[in-house]
């Protein structure tokens, strides 16, 4: 009996644990739930006052008055609160206990048959809330009537899954259409575009050319994301020819739009906030940690044992906190900073800014504006960065009320000390006049030092000031300094010159490369990265690939990754019907696999090297494409020639060591596993270490049987670069041992005629050593006469250097005394020869 309780003990635990991390998740999402209460629903695109499909065409009609009661309706509609958020990894020992243990429990119990596909799924069927469908048949009624309100709001409801409507992605693409035939929409022309480029919910078959046609009809409309599009296609030849010139014009008009945008907001412009993040490095990178290029070698997260590298963000954030309330100014400043900046993981909070910069400004300066003493050692530094952030708030209106008076107060205390951001922004008053008179002079005055000190935007405006004055040459220098720190603007500039070939030459391939930056860094305007990141937290993994296959198709890189990474990880689970041959099933997922494997492609042709890599698995295991082990080989070497993926040439070490896709070879195999672990010495040991043993194992035997194959072989001592010292030095003791090797028969005389000479004449064997020495004298000669020669030339000219400056200087000289000789005063100086004539009256005169 005890034996079997003893048995139970461990089943029990995993019961527990289970139960625990299930009951945990729920909270979790309860939590989530109240405390985003008022969020907008997730891929929910809200109905905003300015909004199309919000206001109705006042045209008396019923239809204009049925949109508006469904729209009135729809508002009321909360979203669901039955999604589950994304089960993270906890930290702790009990509640790592119970992530696994929830991992094992899928992993033994709920391993069923393949996931529904993500891109592919069938229309949902699900029964309408007594509102939604109330709702819905008033839009029909009004769409029946061709209100393009209310068919624009049915195709969004039925491809986003607004208002908790269910998904419909055919009714969707059908009520575009509608509204594109009916007045050249332009929104529902991109999204039409979109849909036949990606063949999404299988609505419509894959079909680029009609892709192509319908973002381009959207384009020339002015739709920014199809202008994007269209340039994105131009620029990498996707369903037509590369065509520089037509991906700089449609380029161009993206960051058009994103330089006047970023222009009409507050002093400085807005702020072009990255929201776009590739979500397989929260895992370490697409192979995992220490796998991917990511998160190995020289990208890997090193530190000892009181290092804060895997310190949690919490974490972080308590410790700053902690130490700011003991009045550290450093502390104080970086979470001052933390705030006014914000993160993916902490909202951006002014109100507590602002009270960190000026705990830390209350540190240095008093009330009136008097210097403390006896402040520690720095604090004048991060009390005027912190005089910087507070006068910029006060200028922008951030947090407070707009003041420029205030702002230029802080800005002079900061300007004390040397503060970048405080003379910048001072210069940036005096460029546009904000509560002071506008003088572009005293401006650059202010640039200057703050770009001397890198502020990038410091050196945006100084260079733009240069180019109003015609100095191009120095504009370019400072917009060169500026894009080096990502600044947007100085691409803007650098992409206008290139463009229209002002202070270089004319460059086509350049300019669409800048304006493409500029372009990718507006994502506030014309990318969908925020609503699928929020949706991807939240578990609600369609809509997130639905936002990342939209910026995909725009040309981004991490959303090319990002969608490449969501259908890479809704391959089958593996059942037992994977492991029998004849019981296995056809993958439901051929068409994501493909899918997958072009948005790879895309991300590897962007300098993504873990996508080169995942690209040549697609090619070796067949998945999307026909197997196609050559391929395979040369997207591996790629990946391999960056020298940063360990995984691409340990890959190569295999496919040598096997002869697949390349020619079987041993000693190449031992290179690339070499390699290997070279480029990452820690993660790759044991596989590399392991592979060693097997490939030195297979390569004696290929020795033993006389195989075909090329074994390891010695590597021959690599050949030393001797200096010319070096090499005489070489020489004689190689000529030195030469005598000591000979034996004594060799010139012993003994040992010769009687007439001293050795019979069959030695004497030419001598005269041949005599005449090699004698050669190697003659060259040494000559080297060293050339070297002479060299030195002598050298003093030479450096002598007629000499002479010249001096004739300069005397030349020089005698100017200034014939100056002083052509205004002498009214009497002689003492040292002047005619001081003795007047001295002895005159004589002679």
């Amino acid at each position: 009996m005890k034996q079997s309780f003893v048995r139970l003990v461990p089943l029990f635990l995993v019961v527990l644990c289970i139960f625990v991390s299930v009951i945990s998740a729920q909270n979790q999402a309860y939590e989530h739930l109240v405390r985003d209460g008022k969020q907008k629903p997730i891929g929910h695109r809200p109905v905003l006052d300015d909004a199309w499909g919000s206001k109705p065409r006042n045209d008396g009609g019923q239809s204009a008055s049925a949109v508006q009661e469904a729209t009135a309706i729809l508002r009321r509609i909360r979203p669901s609160t039955n999604r589950l958020s994304r089960f993270s990894k906890p930290t702790g020992v009990f509640g790592t206990t119970a992530y696994y243990a929830k991992e094992l429990f899928f992993l033994l119990f709920m391993n069923g048959p393949p996931q529904q596909d993500l891109v592919t799924s069938k229309p949902q069927t699900r029964k309408l809330s007594p509102p939604l469908s109330q709702a819905v048949k008033l839009l029909e009624d009004a769409a029946a009537e061709k209100n393009p309100d209310a068919i624009f709001m049915l195709a969004e409801m039925n491809f986003y899954g607004n208002f908790t409507h269910p998904r419909n992605y055919s009714e969707a693409f059908r009520r575009y259409h509608e509204l594109a035939t009916l007045n050249g929409n332009s929104s529902a022309q991109s999204m039409i575009g979109f849909m036949y480029a990606t063949g999404v919910g299988g609505a419509v078959k894959q079909d680029q050319a009609k892709a192509m046609l319908y973002h381009t009809l959207a384009a020339e409309a002015g739709d920014i994301r199809s202008e994007m599009t269209i340039a994105y296609r131009h620029h990498t030849g996707i369903a037509t020819p590369r065509n520089c010139e037509e991906a700089v014009f449609y380029y161009k008009k993206v960051a058009d739009k994103a330089i006047a945008y970023m222009r009409s907001g507050p002093p400085g412009g807005y702020s072009m906030v990255k929201d776009s993040y590739r979500i397989a490095d929260d895992e370490g990178g697409v192979y995992g940690e220490g796998a991917s290029v990511s998160s190995a070698g020289p990208n890997a997260k090193q530190g000892g044992p009181n290092s804060d590298v895997h310190a949690s963000f919490d974490d972080v954030l308590e410790y700053l906190d902690l130490m700011a309330r003991k009045g550290d100014p450093k502390a104080t400043y970086n979470l001052a900073k933390l705030h006014y900046d914000g993160s993916r993981a902490f909202k951006r909070d002014l109100v507590s800014a602002k009270k960190r910069f000026l705990e830390l400004a209350r540190m240095y300066w008093t009330r009136d504006g008097k210097t403390k003493s006896d402040v520690p050692h720095g604090t004048e530094k991060l009390a005027s960065k912190a005089a910087g952030y507070l006068g910029r708030m006060f200028l922008r209106g951030e947090g407070m009320e707009q003041s420029f008076s205030i702002a230029q107060t802080w800005f002079k205390r900061g300007i004390a000390n040397g503060d970048a951001l405080s003379q910048y922004s001072m210069g940036l008053m005096y460029l546009h006049g904000f509560g002071v008179t506008k003088d572009p002079v005293k401006a650059a005055d202010y640039f200057a030092p703050a770009a001397d000190q890198d502020l990038a935007v410091a050196q945006v405006r100084l260079g733009a000031l240069f180019l109003d004055q015609g100095d191009v040459p120095t504009a370019m220098r400072y917009f060169d300094l500026a894009a080096r720190n990502g600044h947007i603007e100085a691409f803007y500039y650098l992409a206008e010159l290139s463009n229209q070939g002002v202070g270089r030459d004319k460059s086509c391939g350049i300019a669409a490369a800048y304006y493409k930056i500029v372009a990718e860094k507006a994502e506030i305007i014309l990318s969908s990265f925020q609503e699928a990141n929020e949706a991807y937290e939240n578990g609600d993994l369609e809509t997130a690939l639905i936002d990342y296959m939209m910026a995909a198709e725009q040309g981004f890189e991490i959303g090319q990754a990002n969608v490449a990474y969501l259908l890479d990880q809704v391959k089958p689970r593996f059942t037992l019907s994977s492991f029998i041959p004849f019981m296995k099933q056809k993958l439901s997922l051929v068409g994501d696999a493909a899918l997958a494997l072009i948005y790879w492609t895309r991300s590897a042709k962007q300098s993504n090297i873990d996508s080169m890599v995942k690209m040549g698995d697609y090619y070796l295991e067949g998945l999307g494409t026909a197997p196609d082990k050559e391929k395979a080989a040369a997207c591996y070497l790629a990946a391999a020639e960056t020298l940063q993926s360990a995984q691409a040439m340990w890959n190569l070490g295999w496919m040598h060591e096997n002869g697949i896709g390349i020619e079987q070879d041993f000693h190449l195999a031992k290179r690339f596993y070499d390699q290997a672990l070279e480029t990452n010495p820690r993660e790759a040991y044991l596989p590399v270490l392991l592979s060693l043993y097997k490939l030195r194992l297979r390569s004696w035997w290929n020795t033993v049987t006389n195989g075909r194959v090329n074994s390891i072989q010695d590597d021959p001592p690599p050949k030393k670069d001797w200096s010319f010292a070096e090499w005489i030095h070489a020489f004689l003791e190689a000529d030195a041992a030469a005598w000591e090797n000979m034996e004594v028969d060799d010139y012993d005389g003994t040992h010769t005629g009687h007439d001293g000479h050795m019979p069959g004449g030695d004497d030419d064997y001598y005269e041949d050593i005599d005449s090699d020495i004698l050669e190697s004298l003659i060259i040494l000669s000559l080297t060293a006469a050339l070297a002479f020669l060299v030195y002598y030339r050298a003093q030479r000219q450096r002598r007629a250097e000499q002479q010249r400056q001096q004739g300069q200087a005397q030349g020089q000289e005698g100017q200034q005394q014939q100056g002083q000789q052509e205004d002498r005063g009214m009497f002689p100086q003492a040292n002047d020869p005619e001081f003795l004539n007047w001295q002895a009256g005159g004589v002679g005169h």
